[in-house]
């Protein structure tokens, strides 16, 4: 019988679910997008992924939770900050990453990884959506253009507009303004994604710039805003096939992580012996993970669970 084992980033706008066999091979991958921490979105991708991949949940041996609302999800056994699963993510896909910038729905993400695979230290914002996918969300109706137009029309801009304002609320009654000056719609965006870029390598000098970097999140398929970043860093980034679901990855190798674990020590098990539980206290961030665990995957040490919530950037 197979082994598998799920990921979910419950996220603060979009569920993201990664299912992965006994092997670490990726059989399924969902994105599901239904407001604002919403459950829905987090069930209707792990729906889906089990849809793929062909199972039920109860074949699923052990799930990880990650993200907003990784405490409100019920089939989790386990869940893991999101600085420690996106930085896990990442260096599956990247192992010789030194840093990684992750863009999502609510917040932003700088994490620098050092050469063994583990986050040295992080920068983050969470109290403000500037630059997040809800910034671009409340531009796109601003404008009244889909938001995936955002990207390619900035790059067409003809004059290079400041756009000073990067707080969600007043940046919408800025570009209004601009609009009715007769500003094209593309010279604006070319502003608006400069002061994108601008913040961005703000948050990465808190945490020192490396090489290779690699770019996360939604905000990763906007074209403009990983241009005018790489321009501001003055670096080349990576960008994953699917960026929205590093974090999810992350959380899903942490399952394989417990479910390998657990099959050591059912070998190791003399015939009749007990397990004796371990009655060493969770860390005091309360996110359930014993400090002394160390995960690896294919020999390469990778982020404790509690590592990146002690040594964030000044």
């Amino acid at each position: 019988m197979s082994t598998y084992v799920m990921g979910v980033d419950f996220g603060s706008t979009t569920g993201k679910t990664v299912i992965l066999d006994g092997e670490g091979a990726q059989v399924a991958a969902c994105v599901s997008q239904k407001g604002t921490v919403s459950s829905e979105g987090a069930q209707a991708s792990i729906a889906g992924a089990l849809e793929q991949a062909g199972i039920t949940q109860a074949e699923v041996a052990f799930t990880v939770s990650t993200g907003y609302g990784r405490r409100m999800l019920d089939v989790s056994d386990r869940s893991f900050t999101e600085i420690t699963c996106h930085a896990r993510g990442a260096v599956e896909l990247y192992p010789d990453v030194r840093l990684v910038i992750d863009i999502g729905g609510q917040d932003s993400k700088v994490i620098a990884i050092d050469d063994q695979g583990l986050v040295k230290q992080f920068a983050m914002n969470d109290r403000c959506a500037a630059g997040t996918g809800k910034f671009f969300e409340v531009l796109a109706r601003a404008m009244e253009l889909p938001i995936e137009e955002l990207g390619p029309m900035a790059l067409t801009a003809e004059e290079q507009i400041v756009v000073s304002s990067m707080c969600a609320t007043f940046a919408e009654t800025e570009v209004v303004s601009l609009m009715a000056e007769g500003k094209s719609k593309k010279d604006i965006l070319f502003g608006v994604h400069a002061a994108v870029a601008k913040r961005t390598s703000g948050m990465v000098a808190r945490v020192g710039k490396a090489e290779p970097a690699v770019m996360t999140g939604g905000v990763a398929k906007n074209v403009a805003a990983v241009r005018h970043i790489e321009d501001a860093l003055g670096i080349t980034l990576r960008i994953p096939d699917a960026p929205q679901l590093a974090g999810a990855l992350g959380a899903a190798l942490f399952a394989l992580d417990e479910v390998r674990s657990q099959a050591r020590i059912a070998e190791e098990q003399e015939p009749g012996e007990e397990i004796a539980g371990d009655d060493r206290p969770a860390c005091r961030t309360g996110c359930g993970t014993n400090p002394s665990a160390v995960a690896t995957v294919t020999g390469v040490a990778l982020p404790m669970a509690t590592r990146d919530l002690v040594r964030p950037a000044g």
